[in-house]
Parts: C-alpha cells; sequence; structure tokens
C-alpha cells in the first residue's frame, strides 16, 4: 500500500490565508515604526548638538526640522517637542498616536513616546 505525502488544498488554502494576513500587518505596521526611529534618531541628534546648548527654543525646532526632513518624518512637526534644558542639557521629548487602517472598520493603534535622554 503507498501513502501519498504532501498537503491538502484546505491546508494550503488556510496557510495562504494567514500568511496574507501576516504580510498585510507587517506591511501596514513597518512604516509607523520606522518613522518613529526615524524620529528619536532626530531628536537625539538636536539633542546632542553642541552649538545648541544655548540656543533658543526657535533654534532647536529649526535644528530638529532640518534633521526631521532628511529622514522624511512627518508624525512629529517641531511644534509637538516639549523642550526642556536639565542638568545644562538640552532633553527634547515627544509623544503622539498613530492611527492605521487595516480594513473595514479594523485599524490598528499605536502610541509613541520617546525622549532624547539615555535610556
Amino acid at each position: 500500500m503507498k501513502f501519498q505525502r504532501g498537503i491538502s488544498m484546505n491546508a494550503l488554502m488556510f496557510g495562504g490565508a494567514a500568511l496574507a494576513l501576516v504580510a498585510l500587518l507587517i506591511m501596514k505596521a513597518l512604516p509607523p515604526w520606522m518613522e518613529y526611529g526615524n524620529a528619536v534618531k532626530a531628536i537625539k541628534g538636536t539633542a546632542a548638538d553642541s552649538s545648541l546648548k544655548e540656543a533658543s527654543m526657535k533654534q532647536v525646532r529649526d535644528a530638529y526640522t532640518r534633521r526631521a526632513d532628511m529622514d522624511d518624518v512627518k508624525s512629529v512637526p517641531a511644534a509637538d517637542l516639549d523642550i526642556t534644558k536639565e542638568g545644562g542639557e538640552l532633553v527634547i521629548s515627544f509623544k503622539y498616536e498613530k492611527k492605521v487602517p487595516l480594513f473595514s472598520n479594523v485599524s490598528l493603534v499605536f502610541d509613541f513616546e520617546a525622549s532624547s535622554t539615555k535610556q
């Protein structure tokens, strides 16, 4: 008696649907995470800039805007930054929510928050 090996059509369809759902989640979730990483890099770079230690808020925001433009950061405008000085160091932070529609009435919601201090 010979035994056939392989995958059934039902298993192939279920596996394909599961793979498509995972691919959709990755394709929708990856861009907001990449933009968040670029925004963190921009605030840390701006805070580390020694020429901005005694700068005005406007100068700090302008410096951040230049860095954010290079990395195509649109979700965190300079006006939304919280800029303070702690112990003589410039501390820049932000917090925002990003809603990513998946399909129909289903969405992913990300709450992003970061600070230029070492964590």
